[in-house]
């Protein structure tokens, strides 16, 4: 490939596609401003492929450099969205924000996904809270200043070397009903004013306790959660059903298990209509299945020989109009069977001495009717996102996770105001 691989994506960005994320934090007190900034500037100095910036080469490419100014670390502005790459920003595609206790991360998913985040942000903070409160545990697997970059953190399987071994079966879901209407709505425009998400917590060991007790695992337990909580929000129509997907990190089924960059593909669960009256037992036995007969590596060794293939097309196209073009009509991502629901849940990751004052995480993307689900030790934070003021579906989870005696703690709604990038 004739480009650093996180240039990629940018080629499908555009004013109506997101591909930008934020994390925002609480911790246990104000920010201190001065300190966040120190820990943030040396965190980089062990994070080069964060310090980036996105250029145009002579052939009309988008090129990863490095970025020499350095991270913008700024106060927050409720209503005013970061534009990142902005020269304003020093071009800088990581950005970090704060206001009184919270702090966001926010930056471009072409450089890395949830995986790679929790790079950035665990070392920022560990810097951070250890600067302000003197020594702390080490979590596990921290990058640290001064720490020689593991050349696995950089590695990127040569698609030749990966398998040609084809997948015993496939998903085969037919006819999903997307809600066209909130579908296209947010097509038009994800960037609007009123898109907007619910923080929810549910206590760990309640919500684990709950899972072990229906022979559940998170995603299946919260897909059918969600299936139930919304099956009769939606107009049943002749010939269709209703669908969650399940984003999968692939990197371990292609030998990329410490690489920062982003490995997802997606797994598909198929509710029908007349399911509707099941217990949530039973559809979580549905999505186990579903789940497992997707858990094919060779469905991962598919995935990464086609985004390749994808990268090397864009290679080919002789000007950036038309490169664009061509990443468009050919994203592995924008032609992904479409789903009714989403869910992402970011696996627990160890944290050392920093639980202690980190009060609660929520990850903000694109997408409606999505979870975004990250688990700390003592709580699931879950960002239940939806595209307008219409709290519904939101009400019926949560009426649904009382339900189940589940407790649970919501939050009134927000809106997500995720970043838009900035690109030469």
């Amino acid at each position: 490939m004739a480009n650093n691989p996180d240039a990629y994506l940018l080629y499908e960005y555009m004013d109506k596609v997101c591909y930008s994320v934020r994390a925002k934090i609480r911790l246990s007190e104000t920010i201190d401003e001065k300190l966040l900034n120190e820990a943030a500037q040396e965190a980089l100095t062990r994070l080069p492929y964060f310090s980036v910036k996105a250029v145009l080469d002579n052939g009309g490419n988008y090129v990863i450099q490095h970025n020499d100014a350095p991270m913008p670390v700024i106060p927050e502005e409720p209503e005013k969205k970061l534009v990142l790459g902005s020269e304003k920003l020093g071009r800088h595609l990581f950005v970090i924000t704060y206001r009184g206790d919270t702090v966001w991360f926010s930056f471009s998913h072409s450089i890395c996904g949830g995986f790679g985040l929790m790079f950035w942000v665990k070392t920022t903070l560990y810097l951070y809270l250890s600067k302000k409160y003197g020594e702390i545990e080490k979590p596990n697997e921290i990058k640290l200043p001064g720490t020689p970059v593991d050349p696995e953190e950089l590695f990127l399987p040569d698609a030749d070397s990966i398998p040609d071994d084809k997948p015993l079966t496939r998903y085969n879901g037919g006819s999903t009903n997307i809600g066209i209407t909130r579908f296209l709505k947010y097509l038009i425009n994800p960037f609007a004013q009123n898109n907007y998400f619910f923080q929810l917590t549910i206590p760990a060991d309640k919500f684990m306790d709950y899972a072990r007790k229906i022979d559940g695992s998170p995603n299946t337990v919260l897909s059918a959660l969600f299936f139930k909580s919304c099956v009769d929000y939606f107009k049943e129509k002749k010939d269709t059903h209703l669908s969650v997907r399940i984003a999968d990190d692939y990197r371990n089924d292609i030998g990329a298990e410490k690489s920062y960059r982003d490995f997802v593909r997606l797994l598909h669960i198929r509710y029908d209509w007349n399911m509707r009256g099941e217990t949530i037992e039973k559809l979580n036995m549905r999505a186990r299945g579903a789940i497992l007969g997707q858990s094919q590596p060779e469905l991962s060794y598919e995935r990464y020989k086609n985004l390749e293939k994808v990268h090397k097309g864009i290679d080919e196209q002789p000007d950036l109009k038309s490169k664009k073009k061509y990443a468009g009509a050919n994203s592995t991502f924008r032609n992904d069977t479409r789903d009714t629901f989403t869910i992402s849940y970011t696996k627990p990751v160890d944290w050392g001495g920093m639980s202690q004052y980190i009060k609660d995480f929520f990850l903000i993307t694109d997408g409606d009717l999505m979870l975004e689900v990250i688990a700390l030790k003592d709580k699931f934070c879950i960002a239940f996102q939806l595209i307008n003021k219409d709290k519904k579906p939101f009400e019926r989870f949560c009426k649904l996770l009382g339900q189940e005696n589940i407790p649970y703690e919501a939050s009134v709604q927000q809106k997500r105001m995720l970043p838009k990038i900035e690109l030469p």
